[in-house]
């Protein structure tokens, strides 16, 4: 099965690539976001390709959801994470893709809604890295193995802080840039969380901590840090499970404390 969803997340990829740089068609602006015709158009090839092999399966996508949400599997998409960035032509973006199960004796109301992912997918078609994950059978980069950095000490590790569209979020975010900034070797807004995630579980950073993102951002991502060795705590902000305050870390930084420190 990973092989297929790799498959279909390059020639999702491949389809942002040959647009990146190009005219986009712009279907709606917001204070601090831009919704595309390209992510409309990379979600339903998703879908596509994947309602065609699990006709069975829930999608609950950026763009669109379909499907029986009672359904024991459901995938989780993100066919473009950091529009903003694709659409002024900076090239740090990704397709994000996840399944996840049904948990036994979980409400709705659970974290990701009662649901656990158990496979992720995310694609930078830019730098045509893949990174890989499936449940016990840890995180890959490209096929390599990967592993959460060592780091233990604040003062050693580069940490992301994300902002979502809510003046709420956006208040919380800053707040939190600027006890972390004074703590830590440097502060990261990349724009993409669902590469950030990629990047802790690649060791090439050591935590992401975001007061409202949405479960397609960080669907396949927390799965990846997991199996790299990294912890994930999520904290539903929604009844359907989809909204989170969500702190990722290699597991050894002490991003908390830092916090409750101020």
């Amino acid at each position: 099965m990973l092989e297929q969803i790799t498959q279909i997340a390059r020639e999702a990829g491949a389809l942002l690539r040959e647009g990146f740089g190009r005219q986009q068609t712009i279907n709606k602006t917001e204070s601090h976001d831009i919704k595309l015709q390209m992510d409309v158009d990379c979600q339903r090839l998703i879908e596509n390709r994947l309602l065609k092999l699990f006709p069975d399966h829930s999608i609950v996508g950026e763009e669109n959801s379909q499907g029986d949400p009672r359904a024991e599997h459901r995938w989780i998409i993100d066919p473009l994470d950091g529009t903003v960035n694709y659409t002024y032509g900076l090239p740090h973006f990704c397709v994000s893709i996840a399944l996840q199960r049904r948990q036994a004796k979980t409400s709705l109301s659970a974290p990701c809604g009662g649901y656990e992912s158990v496979l992720g997918v995310i694609y930078d078609p830019m730098r045509d890295e893949i990174f890989t994950a499936g449940e016990g059978k840890g995180a890959r980069l490209n096929g390599r193995p990967l592993r959460v950095s060592d780091r233990t000490t604040l003062g050693d590790a580069i940490i992301s802080v994300g902002f979502a569209k809510s003046a709420e979020s956006i208040e919380n975010g800053l707040r939190n840039y600027q006890t972390l900034v004074r703590r830590v070797r440097k502060v990261r807004t990349w724009g993409s969380a669902a590469l950030d995630l990629a990047y802790i579980a690649a060791g090439r950073m050591e935590a992401y901590y975001e007061t409202q993102i949405q479960i397609w951002d960080i669907a396949a991502g927390i799965l990846m840090v997991q199996e790299a060795g990294g912890t994930v705590k999520l904290d539903p902000l929604s009844s359907d499970g989809r909204i989170f305050s969500a702190l990722v870390s290699n597991g050894k930084v002490d991003i908390l404390g830092a916090l409750r420190s101020t």
